[in-house]
């Protein structure tokens, strides 16, 4: 549920006019309540140790931004909360945040981390999005480039907790957009972290990625050490399966989320990238235009 493997895009023409319709920039981010210091998470499965560096937004503020984005209002099915660079708006042009949301699929196993070649991953989702965009194409979609890795992933073993970042690209658009994924392991699921931002902020990304590795935690009897074999629940794949975003394909298109980048004016919907017809079924028709910022 809500892996990132890849993304499908549409112009973002929404988000000024929406966010006019509410104020301006500055009514409209005052009646955010930002919290700081430390923030359960989701009825203390996980808690949030924040640094000066990010505030957080609960679950109803971000479904407030994300529309204020341009998104749609179920565009906030499933998003726990949101965390905020203390040191700008995320309503300016290089605004950005991580949105955090909660996959119960089980207890994932890291057994293969150790073994996974990421070079030769990356070649086949690269071949897989080739070969995906004829559908998508027919469809009246856009194609989609998986550049590369922006950032190949790292699992750091005794945490449990996995980094990575891909590069996309949509259609003939020279601006290339930043699918960055945090995931912190726990006893039943993962907690998932999404950064919503450019190709051109990935500096400022994975210079923050050490303090949200850092701030977030599953409390006792949550986490991946209080896993029980034979009573709970195991995923069916494992680190790789995180990265390549096979629970997706297994858990269902629909359960996604909607994503913006800012500073590019595009919408990522968060899913697999051979979705074409699910993607116009879902926007009641109409073509991706992601690439005419």
């Amino acid at each position: 549920m809500y892996r990132l493997l890849a993304a499908a895009a549409l112009a973002l023409m929404l988000g000024p006019a929406t966010i006019a319709a509410q104020g301006t920039k500055e009514e409209f981010e005052s009646r955010l309540s930002y919290k700081t210091g430390t923030v359960p998470l989701s009825g203390g499965m996980a808690t949030l140790t924040l640094p000066e560096s990010f505030r957080y937004l609960d679950a109803a503020d971000s479904r407030k931004l994300l529309v204020a984005w341009g998104n749609p209002p179920e565009s906030g099915q499933g998003v726990l909360g949101m965390l905020v660079p203390s040191d700008v708006s995320p309503l300016d042009d290089d605004g950005w945040a991580i949105i955090i949301t909660y996959d119960e699929d089980g207890y994932v196993s890291d057994e293969d981390a150790k073994a996974l070649d990421y070079d030769k991953m990356l070649t086949e989702m690269q071949e897989a999005t080739t070969d995906n965009n004829e559908a998508r194409e027919k469809e009246g979609f856009e194609p989609i480039t998986l550049v590369g890795w922006a950032e190949p992933p790292h699992y750091d073993v005794a945490a449990h907790k996995l980094y990575w970042a891909k590069e996309l690209k949509f259609g003939a658009s020279k601006d290339h957009t930043l699918n960055y994924a945090i995931r912190i392991l726990g006893r039943r699921g993962v907690l998932q972290l999404n950064a919503v931002s450019s190709i051109d902020q990935l500096a400022a990304v994975k210079e923050r990625t050490p303090d949200v590795l850092a701030a977030v935690e599953f409390n006792e009897g949550h986490r991946y050490a209080d896993f029980l074999p034979g009573t709970d629940k195991a995923a069916a794949y494992g680190i790789g399966g995180l990265i390549l975003g096979t629970a997706a394909a297994k858990a269902g298109f629909f359960k996604v989320i909607w994503l913006a980048l800012l500073a590019s004016k595009k919408l990522i919907l968060a899913g697999l990238v051979a979705a074409g017809a699910a993607i116009k079924k879902l926007l009641g028709g109409g073509k991706d235009t992601a690439a005419q910022t």
